[in-house]
């Protein structure tokens, strides 16, 4: 926690410029991943150093203050635009710099928001001070390098070049090829379960560094102020919302991946393996992990895939965790299933007797997005000009088309931007106290119904346009990885 009177090293380093000090962290992080993916048994000492370097602490910096959430404070109540005004940029990085090279630095409790969630519970978030932030995110910077050498390519969540649109090729590219059971699995509160001891003991396979693993720790325990102002301790979990938290995270579930890969390149890595394991009536399996949701998919019977549940409960015991029972089950492809906002379902094609695998947008996404729009739309928005709302609709809209524009989505956008179109002409009408003749004339295209203010026409979802993804394997680089040789 900092305060504006806080005392300031004379002795201040020079702060070097933004784009020096990526050019430094860039280059040491490409060190560490190549040390780690060389030797998978080495460990790293003497990284403090690193945490405390000025590279990486400016570069936590612009990366905590280009976070969307540098307007939320902690408990302090500080926020990023406070700091640089109040205390300056450099005298604020020098003074955490001062602290942890004195080893007297110690985190703070985070403050605990509580969001809603699709199911109608809440999701509870921790938000840490801008200090802490900032010294996780140097800890990140170092830690990220080293362990995403270990992280096996079935995990897709919180990870440096990889996103949701890769899990879902992975999924299409297997259920395509007769991985037809699916276990669709969720970890019940992940988050907030994880064992500390077992996860210290991962994190200490690879760093070795005990004032490292202290700050983690102590990141670990720092515990919670809650909605009512009351201390919580953390005994377990990482809290949600700070930023060393997805890494942590994936360190912990690591063991899920590293047990279904192990199984699959000494089983089931090559064709003739696989087709031995079917003609033994055996099962072949490939796991898909994003966060705390994940899938296995499955040839064979519905058995194979429902004893798959209690070998993926048996590894994730010992890190404390558990299967949510009511968001884990086990389906057939044909009825479909939802994953990271879609629904993936193998369909007979229409007109023909041939069947695919199609990815569309989930219901629940669907619902979600029509909800934005309802709201943006009620009654008590009629003091926003027309322009504003459009603007606004069209560019929420895009977005949500954008996350979804590699699935079979043409359709859905239209009936998207149709349901808009429907709550924007009413929304005019109520606003204006116009009929539709008039609101035509003012508001659409010259002899069209196509929305417009001032002769820009309204852009929906429907403008953006569908695209395949292409599956991108197995191997996906890192930022880290060195370049193959040309020519």
């Amino acid at each position: 926690m900092i305060s504006e009177d806080a005392p300031v090293n004379t002795d201040a380093v020079v702060w070097p410029e933004e784009a020096s000090a990526q050019a430094t962290v860039r280059k040491m992080q490409t060190k560490l991943h190549c040390w780690a993916a060389g030797d998978p048994g080495r460990r790293f000492d003497d990284l403090y150093n690193l945490v405390c370097d000025p590279a990486f602490l400016v570069m936590a910096w612009k990366r905590v203050a280009g976070n969307a959430g540098a307007r939320t404070p902690g408990v302090d109540r500080a926020t990023v635009a406070w700091i640089a005004s109040r205390i300056g940029v450099e005298g604020f990085l020098q003074y955490v710099r001062d602290h942890l090279r004195a080893r007297t630095f110690q985190p703070v409790e985070v403050r605990q928001v509580e969001i809603p969630k699709p199911s109608g519970k809440l999701r509870k978030l921790g938000i840490p001070t801008v200090t802490d932030r900032v010294v996780q995110a140097a800890l990140k910077l170092v830690l990220e390098p080293i362990f995403e050498a270990d992280f096996q390519p079935c995990s897709y969540g919180f990870r440096p070049n990889r996103r949701a649109q890769d899990a879902i090729a992975e999924i299409h590219h297997f259920t395509t090829k007769r991985y037809q059971w699916v276990l669709e699995a969720d970890i019940e509160a992940c988050f907030d379960m994880i064992d500390h001891v077992a996860l210290m003991d991962r994190v200490r396979a690879r760093i070795g560094d005990k004032r490292v693993l202290g700050l983690v720790k102590a990141f670990l325990k720092a515990g919670v102020m809650t909605t009512i102002g009351t201390h919580e301790a953390t005994h377990t979990g990482t809290p949600q919302g700070g930023i060393l938290s997805p890494l942590l995270a994936n360190v912990a579930l690591s063991a899920l991946d590293d047990h279904f890969i192990r199984a699959w390149e000494q089983q089931m890595a090559t064709e003739p393996q696989r087709q031995r394991r079917k003609r033994h009536g055996q099962a072949n399996y490939r796991l898909v992990r994003y966060a705390d949701d994940f899938v296995v998919l499955v040839t064979g019977q519905r058995e194979h895939a429902e004893r798959l549940r209690q070998e993926v409960t048996t590894v994730l015991a010992p890190m404390g965790l558990r299967l949510s029972p009511e968001k884990t089950q086990v389906v057939h492809i044909d009825d479909g299933f939802d994953f990271l906002g879609f629904n993936i379902r193998r369909m007979r094609k229409r007109g023909s007797n041939k069947w695919f695998v199609y990815t569309r947008p989930s219901k629940k996404a669907i619902a979600s997005i029509k909800s934005r729009v309802k709201t943006m739309t009620y009654r008590s928005t009629l003091h926003k000009e027309p322009g504003y709302l459009m603007d606004y609709l069209g560019r929420v809209l895009r977005g949500w088309a954008n996350y979804f524009r590699h699935g079979v989505s043409k359709a859905t956008f239209s009936a998207i931007d149709s349901y808009a179109w429907e709550r924007i002409t009413a929304w005019l009408r109520k606003k204006h106290r116009i009929g539709w003749p008039e609101l035509r004339r003012r508001f659409c295209l010259p002899g069209t119904w196509r929305l417009a203010v001032d002769g820009t026409r309204f852009k929906g979802a429907a403008s953006v346009t569908v695209i395949r993804y292409r599956y991108r394997g197995y191997r996906i680089p890192t930022p880290w990885t060195p370049a193959a040789p040309t020519g």
